[in-house]
């Protein structure tokens, strides 16, 4: 027993050293002995021992001697007061919202890794710092910051999920799914998953999910298509009655900083052309886009779309010839 309470001792008191190396930059070895309680001689066995589970402590050198946590090669975890934890985990769930380019998914993982060792008492003070924050974004779907954890944790965990999915006409289904990756467009957020009711891929909206539950059944991860790629189609086609195809005499760089993803895909077809990939119900809308994009454009597919196009074409000569008529009559007034 008295083993067992010297571990549990010098662990404990391992942890405050760590915690006062991440607090400031350097201290004495006499200022650790006197925070601690402790002699210098057991001051530099506990450094030994962080060294030893990878943390980087220097020795600096002067007057008394000291140390400071440096870089390593890898990052240790971290210890963190109320104050820093409740601040970096409302951090994370902004940037997790997508209002930081390219942080969004490294800022889901850190989310779910620090709200599975949160305290209750700080998850909720997380929950009331961020449900009173708003942000200044484009028009998008909030998603409550406990679902985004949830579907995280169940993809790297490789759960089973279940919930209630409400479909394009309103009625909803119960789903069980193998989630594999979440994706968001800037607009929405999209759950890759295996639908192992209806054994195929699938994409759901986590705006339109209801009940989220993950459950204990643990799945082999499968051979999956690439997640981006795949929701990436699901969103620009997979709704819509109409598949449009468009050659556009532009590099497709260019394309993609004019049409967003959830708008349409670009698929690449050298430097002088792409081809533009677009679901619609309208095809008049799409008409008017394409024109918008200020690029020669060839209508591949459906053949309805050279008719609007052909519709558009009339009504804009129309206005031109309108406001010619219009120059005339001042111009003779």
């Amino acid at each position: 027993m008295g083993g067992v309470t010297t571990v549990e001792t010098t662990t404990e008191r391992v942890l405050r050293l760590l915690g006062l190396l991440q607090r400031r930059t350097a201290w004495t070895a006499a200022e650790i002995a006197a925070e601690l309680g402790v002699t210098d001689r057991s001051v530099r066995r506990d450094v030994e021992r962080l060294r030893a589970l990878g943390y980087p402590v220097h020795a600096t050198a002067g007057v008394g001697g000291g140390y400071r946590l440096g870089a390593g090669t890898r990052l240790p975890p971290l210890l963190l007061d109320d104050g820093e934890a409740v601040a970096t985990a409302v951090s994370l769930r902004l940037a997790a919202g997508g209002t930081v380019t390219g942080a969004g998914e490294a800022a889901l993982r850190a989310l779910a890794k620090l709200d599975q060792v949160l305290p209750p008492r700080l998850r909720a003070e997380v929950r009331a710092v961020h449900d009173a924050t708003e942000t200044l974004v484009g028009p998008g779907l909030e998603i409550d910051g406990e679902l985004l954890v949830t579907l995280a944790r169940a993809c790297r965990d490789t759960v089973r999920v279940r919930f209630g999915y409400a479909g394009r006409d309103g009625a909803e289904q119960e789903r069980t799914v193998e989630p594999v990756r979440m994706v968001t467009t800037g607009r929405r957020w999209y759950l890759m998953a295996y639908d192992v009711d209806r054994d195929a891929w699938r994409t759901f909206r986590l705006d339109r999910m209801r009940d989220v539950a993950a459950t204990t059944w643990r799945f082999t991860p499968r051979e999956h298509p690439d997640p981006v790629a795949y929701v990436g189609r699901a969103v620009a086609e997979a709704p819509y009655r109409y598949v449009a195809r468009v050659r556009v005499r532009a590099d497709a760089r260019r394309v993609r900083d004019l049409v967003p993803p959830q708008v349409g895909r670009v698929e690449e077809e050298g430097d002088a052309s792409c081809v533009l990939v677009v679901g619609t119900g309208d095809l008049d809308w799409l008409a008017a886009r394409v024109a918008g994009l200020g690029f020669a454009a060839e209508v591949l597919e459906p053949p309805e779309l050279r008719e609007a196009a052909a519709r558009l074409a009339r009504r804009v000569a129309a206005m031109a010839g309108e406001a010619e008529e219009s120059g005339e009559a001042v111009d003779q007034g």
